[in-house]
């Protein structure tokens, strides 16, 4: 099972690129025995990388939580999820397809900090919020499919399956 990410969709990034190169290797390379699943997903709340530890100790101190653009929004879903379903994909997949993981809404990541602050019982009018800027190859929203991407169901409500582009083997 490759764990994928929206970023592989329209990457503007390295680490983008570098998951979509692994998802095309690994459609390639389907039938020579080894059967590969892909699945393709966005944040997992509280996962390393995760805007959610970075806030929280930003708003610790007392600001200022940073966020990059304030119409920025990201999907996530709970570790428990994003584990059922990755197991779920690896049983279900037949070898060769992208699965895509229903994230549900994506979430504006201004709603998340504000969120943040009041949760942690402080007042949200003396926490500042800095904004600072769209860092190089991030995107203001995720995308879990391409636009040319369209997807077919699966026996679970909440796996699909993308109908990728197809991945050129002799490049």
């Amino acid at each position: 099972v490759l764990v994928s990410t929206d970023k592989a969709v329209n990457p503007t990034n390295v680490m983008g690129a570098t998951k979509r190169l692994a998802e095309m290797v690994c459609q390639c390379l389907q039938g020579a025995g080894t059967q590969f699943v892909l699945v393709r997903f966005g944040n997992v709340f509280g996962s390393a990388g995760s805007v959610i530890p970075r806030f929280s100790e930003q708003i610790a101190r007392g600001g200022p939580v940073t966020v990059t653009h304030p119409d920025i929004t990201r999907y996530f879903m709970s570790l428990a999820e994003a584990t059922q379903l990755l197991l779920q994909a690896g049983l279900q997949g037949k070898g060769g397809e992208i699965l895509v993981l229903d994230m549900g809404e994506p979430m504006r990541i201004i709603d998340l900090a504000h969120d943040l602050i009041r949760i942690s019982g402080k007042d949200p009018d003396l926490v500042p919020i800095v904004f600072t800027g769209l860092r190089p190859g991030e995107k203001l929203y995720e995308e879990p499919l391409a636009s040319e991407e369209a997807t077919l169901p699966t026996p679970h409500p909440k796996l699909r399956i993308a109908q990728a582009r197809a991945a050129n083997r002799d490049a």
